[in-house]
């Protein structure tokens, strides 16, 4: 590291890795380390660093002179810890747009001025933070590179009209910026690119609701969104959203590109329109009984139970779900995508895909699904208002169709992030495209997006490896924002549980071969036995040998047979971390960072090094071969959690002072175990990596997240509680207007909980008493509508 006062030429600044800033997630080159502990940056660094993966550097416009030579130097960037920029304002960006270096963009950020202590070298910064004007923030921007890997990643764009869960959260951001982090550490040249989907009918929904316009409720759930991704330490390149230029441009462009080549067909269709909220019924807000199967709540455009695709108009009895109300029949001309003629070019594509990409099990097996009876037009368009509006002139009052268009926000998201966007986005041979999401967004992502991709014939890249999740319960439930069952993003950092844990217990319980469930008393385990007691108590013991016995210095090391068998044992494990992370086996991966601490535990016990540092030179020789081998493997891990584990990563590297170097080699090519703390090296002050969760603190937080107390009640188990609730909204012998929205939204929940206990095909008597605790609050919705709750004649009529 650069001493203070010490200027760097701009050879060094290429070639001495050495000099790394160490505390950042992506590395980059200092000109100076202020006495502060602060660094500075020049503008040739920011141009030498490009091929590193993308940094945030705040540039400032300051009239002292700190620490170098401000003409030779200009402009000056101070980088404090911790200063790491994830996203921006969106009118920071517009007022910004275009200036600073080409191919950069810009981003408002006021910080506080850097204080450096006076030295001979430097002079303190007297600058009054409010004048210190904040010119630019400049991040390289990542490209393609010639001979590299190249990886664009991305993560389902997430609905911007809520609050996202925790299975939201682990289905797609998370296990996105686990891989990418990941990937960076690989050395692969990669860009991870996501944003709110911010069109379609359940914004303008939600903006009624709260009477706000569909903007103004997208700016401010934009802005809830980015505040927990942050928070959760998801490490985007660029976060951005749909409701922009870009994407009406890109939209449109593939529209016509579509158009010219033949793959759109008109025709007038039927659809369901309520007259009470006087608009046409989306697919998501109707439901009805399928006219395949019989199954009560199918959706206005899929079974969840036979998996067939519907018209809305195919359904028997069809309901408005946001009134109740019956949908009347109505007539209107729209556009499709001419899926069946498209369908040959798909499966060509397909077949390449499937067979050399890691597609996970339920990627494939729906994406089988979906063609297995034969691909059907898809419409595109939409009577709706807000939306990116179609450019053909017959069709001028209308918009696209949400999944026609979201997916395309990769596109619009990236290009806002570099003009050369069309370098990831039309390079399909230097380019691997990986999409995370649940399993409910894979037939967009493997067939009709695709298949917009291939009509517009414009050599789009396309997905290489297609990740979804299963789904993530809560509890033995389901999440639900209206019951407050549940903990939503805006939620967690309130429980005071560090994001590392978090994180960590998300990604052990990720749903990667089928629905796992989150579980406080689960969570709780994990955190005390897994991080407390095994990884947290090696590193920690590793450390305090170094600094109890051998005044902070590494100890020398001659290592015997039994050593070499543990390093063997570890650098096997190493391996198979690497690759499982390669194909994207996130869950499986973390077991083997486990493993290691477990075997260094053993290592330790055995051995007994607190013992022998009181014996002869022999064992006190010894026990410094155990402390030095210990206290590397704790470096190994501290690498390995990087992706799972940032701060806590970052926290052991500082305790161990650790060099930048062992960051950037021990995961390179099928994985090396190497000594990154040599005899000598001088450790830092350590530290307890984590709490203990108690029981007293879990319960108290299992109850907090466990629902409303009506409708506990509702779904409880006990025969007594469904008839009491009934009673309570009978008694009001009258309409209810708030229970009623209540009851809707409870209804919806437990008709989902229902579809998903006979997907998975549970015991009969289960979903026999949840049909019933169902059908009771449907009853419940009537009396509280003012109508009658007495069951229709017809077997499987709805409420």
């Amino acid at each position: 590291m650069f001493k203070p006062g010490e200027e760097s030429s701009p050879t060094s600044l290429e070639t001495c890795s050495s000099r790394v800033v160490p505390f950042l997630s992506r590395p980059a080159l200092p000109a100076l380390l202020l006495p502060s502990g602060l660094h500075l940056f020049s503008s040739n660094a920011i141009c030498r660093s490009v091929d590193y993966s993308p940094f945030c550097l705040v540039i400032y416009e300051c009239q002292c002179q700190v620490g170098m030579n401000v003409e030779a130097h200009n402009p000056i960037a101070w980088f404090d810890r911790g200063a790491v920029l994830h996203s921006c304002e969106s009118a920071a960006q517009k007022v910004l747009q275009g200036k600073g270096l080409q191919g950069m963009k810009s981003y408002m950020q006021r910080q506080p001025a850097p204080q450096s202590s006076q030295s001979r070298d430097t002079q303190p910064c007297n600058s009054n933070p409010a004048e210190i004007k904040p010119q630019i923030c400049l991040f390289p921007i990542s490209l393609p590179h010639e001979g590299k890997r190249n990886l664009l990643v991305t993560s389902a764009l997430p609905y911007v009209n809520n609050v996202p869960h925790l299975g939201n959260i682990i289905g797609c951001v998370l296990s996105a910026d686990v891989f990418s982090r990941y990937g960076r550490l690989r050395g692969w040249n990669l860009l991870f690119v996501c944003g709110t989907d911010e069109y379609g009918t359940a914004t303008e929904n939600k903006a009624r609701e709260e009477g706000l316009t569909p903007q103004q409720i997208c700016d401010k759930y934009h802005a809830i969104h980015s505040s927990i991704y942050k928070w959760f330490q998801i490490d985007f390149d660029f976060f951005g959203r749909t409701t922009t230029e870009k994407q009406t441009e890109i939209a449109q462009d593939i529209f016509w590109r579509i158009h010219k080549h033949g793959f759109l067909i008109e025709d007038t269709v039927e659809q369901l329109r309520c007259e009470k909220c006087q608009r046409f019924l989306a697919d998501r807000f109707v439901e009805g009984i399928c006219p395949h199967c019989s199954y009560p709540e199918a959706r206005g455009d899929q079974c969840d139970k036979c998996g067939r695709l519907i018209n809305a108009v195919e359904l028997r009895e069809p309901q408005c779900k946001v009134c109740r109300q019956t949908p009347v029949v109505r007539s209107s001309k729209h556009l499709f995508l001419d899926l069946p003629k498209l369908e040959p070019q798909l499966e060509q594509w397909l077949e390449k895909s499937t067979s050399t990409g890691d597609w996970t099990a339920n990627a494939k097996q729906i994406t089988r699904s979906w063609l297995r009876d034969g691909l059907k037009p898809r419409c595109i368009t939409r009577d709706l208002r807000w939306g990116t509006p179609v450019p053909h002139p017959d069709f001028k009052e209308k918009v696209f169709y949400v999944w026609f268009d979201a997916p395309i926000g990769y596109l619009s998201i990236t290009a806002n992030y570099t003009d050369k966007w069309e370098k990831w986005w039309k390079n399909p041979h230097q380019v691997e495209l990986y999409n995370f999401m649940a399993k409910d967004n894979v037939p967009f992502h493997s067939v009709v997006f695709p298949c917009s991709l291939l009509g517009a014939q414009d050599n789009y890249t396309l997905v290489s490896h297609l990740i979804a999740t299963e789904y993530l319960n809560y509890e033995d439930t389901k999440f639900s924002k209206s019951r407050g069952v549940g903990v939503f993003g805006d939620m967690a950092k309130d429980t005071g549980i560090p994001s590392d844990v978090w994180r960590f217990y998300l990604l052990y319980v990720r749903p990667e071969g089928q629905d796992s469930a989150f579980s406080w008393a689960d969570m709780a385990l994990k955190n005390n036995s897994e991080l407390l007691n095994n990884l947290g108590n090696f590193i920690n013991r590793a450390g305090m040998f170094v600094t109890k016995f051998f005044e902070g210095c590494v100890p020398a090391m001659e290592l015997q047979q039994e050593d070499k068998k543990l390093l063997a044992l570890v650098g096997w494990e190493l391996q198979q971390y690497i690759q499982l992370m390669d194909k994207v086996k996130i869950r499986d991966a973390l077991r083997h960072i486990l493993n290691i601490s477990r075997h260094g535990n053993q290592y330790i016990q055995v051995n007994e090094p607190w013992k022998k540092i009181k014996g002869g030179d022999t064992e006190r020789q010894r026990a410094g071969t155990v402390t030095g081998v210990s206290v590397n493997i704790a470096c190994l891990l501290s690498v390995m959690l990087l992706p799972y584990m940032p701060t806590v990563s970052q926290t052991i590297r500082d305790q161990l002072n650790a060099p930048q170097s062992c960051v950037n080699t021990m995961l390179q090519g099928t994985g090396t175990f190497v000594c990154s703390l040599s005899a000598g090296h001088r450790i830092g002050t350590v530290s307890p990596l984590f709490q203990k969760l108690e029981v007293d603190q879990i319960e108290a937080l299992k109850k907090r997240f466990g629902g409303q107390q009506v409708f506990d009640r509702a779904s409880s188990t006990q025969p007594a509680a469904v008839p009491a609730a009934a009673a309570e909204v009978a008694t009001s012998n009258g309409v209810d207007p708030e229970k009623a929205k209540q009851l809707t939204q409870a209804v919806t929940e437990q008709g989902e909980k229902v579809r998903a206990l006979k997907a998975q095909k549970a015991e009969k008597a289960v979903i026999t008493a949840e049909v019933a605790k169902l059908l009771d609050l449907k009853k419940q919705l009537a009396l509280a509508e003012g109508k009658s709750s007495e069951p229709a004649p017809q077997k499987g009529k709805r409420k």
